[in-house]
Formats: C-alpha cells, structure tokens, sequence
C-alpha cells in the first residue's frame, strides 16, 4: 500500500478548521498544508507576533492562504471561554478543531485557575473549549474533532488525588498524565456523540517522536539536553509528526474513536495508519469519571 502523504490531502476549500498552538511545530505545519488545500484555517497561538509571523511565512509559501490569526492563552480557562464567546457571537463557522497545543515536562507550576500546567493546558483547556464550540460543529461540513495524544500516554495514570502534583510531582509522569486525559477525553467524546445521534467524528492522533519546540520549550536541565540529542538523532521532522494530524482532519475513511499514528516501530517514526490506545484508555467508568471531574474543574458542561 501506497504511504499516505500531505500530497493525498483533498480539496479543502470551504471549510474552517481552528488549530490550537498554530504558530509552530505540528500545529504550523498543519495550518500550512490545510491552507495549501484552500482551507480557511483559525490559527490560535499564545503570542500573537509569533502567529503573525507564522501566517506571513504560510502566505510566503501559498498564494490567497486564508489565515485567520486568534489569541489563545489555554493556561488560562477564564481566556478560552471569551475566545469561544467570541466566535459564537461572530458566528464564525467551525468544521474541524484541532485540539494540538501543549506543554511537556516542565518544572513544577501552575495555570492562571491553580490546576497543574500540562494537566491544565493539554486536557482541561481543550475539554472547554470543546464543549463551548459543539454548537457550531453541530453545524459544520463532516465535522470533527481532533484531539492530540502521545504515544507516552500508555505509561500514564489519572492522579485523582493528587491532579495538581503538591505531594508529588514528576514532569514525565504528570505529561504521560495529560496524554492520557486526552485520549480518555476522546473515546468519551465519541460515545457521548454518538449516543447523541450527532455527526460529529471525535479522533485521536499522535505524532510518534517529531523534532519540534515543544521537547525544548518546557524541560530544563539534563532532560532538556537529552530532548535536544534526541530530537537531531532520533525523532522524524514535524511534517512527518504532522501527517497523522491532517490525515485525522482530512481523509474519508476515519471514523469516530478511531486512533491515527505512525506505522513504524514502536510508533516512533512513520506515515499514518490506525493504532491501538492502551487498554486502560478503553475503560468506560474511568472515562467518565474524568469527565465529571472535567465539567467540575472548568465550569463547562458540554451540551449535546
């Protein structure tokens, strides 16, 4: 079988796709090729010179890209519930959401609301965010959600009595954490919304070990040396991380619950194809447990 490649991508024209931490790394590239595709692509970033500057060098690149630059601080819940706010009273049509930000093993710290960063920013701010827009994915053209894991989340364990790490806080223990909120979070998603009788396809993906900022962005010390060595000797470039991205976004034949990431050994390195989550992720009662929790923590409860 042919390998699936950014050149497979179908038209895109018409369609509104909003990706989260757009102005780098996988989101970049994946704003890159959607607008390639004639998408009208919502770039949410956190500093908005460097989104500026990334649409510019998206433009540079495709001629008439439609690029739409949005500020989006996901460490703080009270900035994600006006920028929902904000396209819901714009009317903004949304068709995909990319649910790609996040941070990785940093030192110990917090969210403007208290809640353990990655924990913060990679789950709790996307699980708000996607349940202030389910009205206008209601609405969209085959409407999806995609919601950005790792491979690492199979080491990791929902921590409910200590989610914000004040007894004890490990950086790669609390990452594999949020990963695996995300795909809990997912497969929830899926359930939900089918139950519901609603259209929209909710999918995971991970990009396998892709050289970007976030290994460099959050460590410090030795892990942030080890992630530098590894992302030149052994990680595959962000367009290749990216593809999983865009083939969850784009291809007919993903279905709802289904998880996309790279063919090759361990998962590392590869073009898309189907993969399994660790089978705790499957568990139900788990899931819905964190999703309880979920609407708790961030004052949102998702309508379906």
């Amino acid at each position: 079988m042919t390998p699936w490649t950014a050149e497979n991508i179908l038209d895109q024209s018409g369609r509104t796709i909003l990706v989260t931490g757009a102005n780098s790394g996988l989101g970049y590239v994946t704003s890159l090729e959607l607008a390639r595709r004639g998408a009208r692509v919502l770039m949410a970033v956190r500093d908005e010179t460097k989104g500026r500057q990334a649409a510019e060098r998206i433009r540079s690149q495709v001629r008439g890209a439609r690029l739409d630059v949005r500020l989006l601080d996901l460490a703080d819940l009270d900035q994600v519930k006006a920028f929902a706010r904000g396209l819901l009273a714009e009317r903004t049509p949304i068709d995909v959401l990319v649910n790609n930000a996040g941070i990785m093993m940093p030192p110990r710290s917090l969210t403007r609301q208290g809640f353990e960063l990655q924990f913060g920013v990679n789950h709790l701010a996307h699980f708000a965010l996607t349940g202030l827009l389910l009205e206008r994915l209601k609405a969209g053209r085959d409407p999806r959600v995609i919601t950005v894991s790792s491979d690492l989340h199979k080491r990791g364990t929902i921590h409910f009595d200590d989610l914000d790490g004040t007894r004890h806080y490990g950086r790669v223990a609390f990452y594999a954490q949020s990963k695996f909120a995300n795909v809990l979070f997912g497969l929830e998603l899926d359930r939900r919304l089918r139950s519901a009788g609603l259209p929209i396809r909710s999918i995971l993906a991970h990009p396998g070990y892709s050289a970007t900022n976030l290994q460099l962005s959050g460590p410090t010390g030795l892990l942030h040396l080890f992630m530098r060595i590894g992302n030149r000797l052994l990680a595959q470039s962000a367009e290749m991380g990216a593809l999983n991205l865009l083939y969850a976004t784009t291809a007919p034949d993903v279905e709802s619950g289904q998880f996309i990431g790279p063919d090759g050994r361990n998962e590392k390195k590869g073009h898309p194809t189907f993969v399994q989550p660790v089978a705790s992720a499957r568990d139900a009662e788990l899931a819905r447990k964190l999703w309880e929790l979920s609407e708790r923590l961030t004052g949102v409860s998702p309508t379906f």
